[in-house]
């Protein structure tokens, strides 16, 4: 009897760290939401976000870490393939909602890679990763850009949609192809629409206010934009509901749809923060994130799920600046710029870690790391080996969840603008391959302010966090190092150890000053030039 006891013992310890193996995964992002909006990354933020807060109480919150690109399509396409969005044919700006796919069906995603160690997975939310329409004979879309005008009906609706979160490994999908300010307005169940769009609307950009709207097309019936965060929450709770049931892990990959515009929170939510409605739209959010939470506590399902809450990017002047720096609120925080910016506040995002038993509750993270990242990390987490060609940009932060990691865990981190200029990051080093803001901000690319500026930026970020000073004329090594760096991770194919890939398009990182920057094979450092031979 004893040693029957015994093995049973046994057994249930061998099953529980089985499982701790195979933890589920819930991963939440937000769109467009600002590091300087999370309260417990900005103690001086004004908007009240209790249900973050407590994500990061506990568990663990980075401080360093980067969306793949300034904008929605580059970031996503980085999270779900491990690979800079740069190296396929997008190489500026975003995909509409008709745009074909941009994820070629033999690359190897993260709930591919979950799948086949046992996972189910299911995608919840915006896609903007583009899908394949059945388009109608002679008509046409942008294939790299949001569809015109012209463009909104030229696709047959009632077909089934392919090249979808489906093909990229998903058993599970609902949601809106791209944005909620692009057609079309109807929700996606796998591969087709819920509900045929046959009525031609738009909503407004911002609750109250009348000086802008969405684009006007393809909209089912009684869809409401606003309806859209507490109908994605709903579902994520059944899917977790569902998923309680069964003894196998998920992935729930969970992309929001706010604060992004259309910004209209619900009547409940409307006036909360005091501050507008954008703020109010965080605070919403914030609230369904909890939703998610409490479904997770209910169904006894935390104390064994890796939970993650991110952004794609930081926040956009639909936001209001204006208006919530009157009531001392700073959506970017202490850093410049905002979305579309090749300056920190375009890209430096909120990224809180819940893992109970494996991260430390009310512990913080300097690690430079980037949304890219979790398909390395997901491979480390399973003792999984990626093929050579899969997460080329891709590093496991794993060390880091475990406290672990006693050295950096990247070499560098590239960042990428909406316009598509480039800037590489390496430990406190920035340089930025532009003159401009490479966006939205001041100075915008094009513009009187912008000429007669240096053709490069390079920061100091240690002793510069606002990027106020560019140091590029008294260090004109670090500017040559810096771009050779990434004149290499563009010829190799990868950023990461291994051997060199091809691009799927041509990359030009610099608006002609790659010679300028003195970068050649001879500046390249020697440890560089071995690993690329590797």
């Amino acid at each position: 009897m004893c040693l029957l006891i015994l093995w049973c013992a046994a057994a249930v310890n061998a099953a529980a760290a089985a499982d701790s193996a195979r933890p589920n995964i819930v991963y939440v992002l937000c769109d467009d939401l600002g590091y300087g909006d999370v309260r417990a990354l900005n103690p001086e933020g004004k908007i009240p976000t209790p249900n973050f807060d407590r994500v990061a109480a506990e568990g663990m919150s980075f401080t360093d870490v980067h969306s793949g690109s300034a904008v929605c399509t580059p970031t996503r396409y980085g999270i779900v393939t491990g690979r800079y969005a740069w190296r396929s044919r997008l190489q500026r700006g975003v995909l509409g909602g008709l745009s074909p796919t941009l994820i070629r069906n033999e690359q190897l995603t993260v709930p591919k890679l979950l799948k086949s160690n046992g996972y189910s997975t299911a995608c919840i939310g915006k896609w903007h990763l583009g899908m394949d329409w059945t388009r109608l004979q002679g008509k046409d879309v942008s294939e790299n850009d949001i569809e015109t005008s012209q463009q909104v009906w030229n696709v047959e609706f009632s077909k089934p949609v392919t090249g979808g979160p489906n093909s990229a490994g998903f058993d599970y999908y609902f949601g809106i192809s791209a944005s909620l300010d692009m057609v079309p307005y109807t929700f996606i169940e796998n591969d087709r629409v819920a509900a045929l769009p046959t009525e031609n609307r738009e909503f407004p950009l911002m609750f109250g206010r009348t000086d802008g709207a969405t684009r006007k097309g393809p909209a089912a019936p009684g869809f409401e934009a606003e309806d859209m965060l507490p109908t994605l929450t709903k579902k994520a709770v059944e899917f977790l509901e569902a998923s309680s049931a069964k003894e196998q892990p998920f992935f729930l990959y969970l992309p929001l749809a706010s604060p992004h515009t259309p910004i209209l929170p619900k009547e409940s939510w409307r006036n909360k923060s005091g501050l507008n409605p954008y703020a109010d739209f965080v605070m919403q959010t914030d609230a369904s994130l909890g939703e998610v939470m409490a479904a997770m506590d209910r169904l006894h399902l935390a104390d064994n799920t890796l939970l993650i809450v991110t952004s794609d990017n930081g926040c956009s002047p639909q936001a209001r600046f204006e208006e919530l720096a009157a009531k001392g609120h700073n959506p970017s925080f202490r850093f410049r710029g905002n979305k579309a910016d090749i300056f920190e506040g375009g890209h430096r995002i909120p990224f809180l870690v819940r893992w109970p038993g494996q991260v430390r509750p009310g512990t913080r993270c300097d690690q430079l790391l980037c949304l890219t990242d979790l398909l390395a990390t997901c491979a480390d987490l399973l003792k999984a080996e990626l093929p050579s060609e899969a997460g080329v940009d891709s590093v496991s932060f794993l060390p880091a969840l475990r406290g672990t990691a006693d050295k950096p865990l990247r070499e560098a981190v590239v960042h990428h603008s909406i316009n598509g200029s480039f800037a590489i990051r390496r430990g406190n080093w920035k340089l930025a391959l532009c003159a401009d803001s490479g966006g939205w901000s001041s100075p915008r690319p094009n513009s009187a302010e912008a000429r007669g500026l240096p053709d490069v930026q390079l920061y100091d970020l240690a002793s510069d966090i606002g990027e106020q000073h560019n140091v590029q004329a008294q260090h004109p090594d670090v500017v040559a190092s810096l771009t050779a760096l990434l004149e290499e991770y563009v010829a190799d194919g990868r950023s990461t150890p291994g051997p060199v890939q091809s691009n799927d398009a041509k990359i030009q990182i610099t608006r002609p000053l790659a010679a300028a920057a003195g970068s050649s094979e001879k500046t390249r450092p020697k440890a560089n030039r071995k690993r690329a031979k590797d």
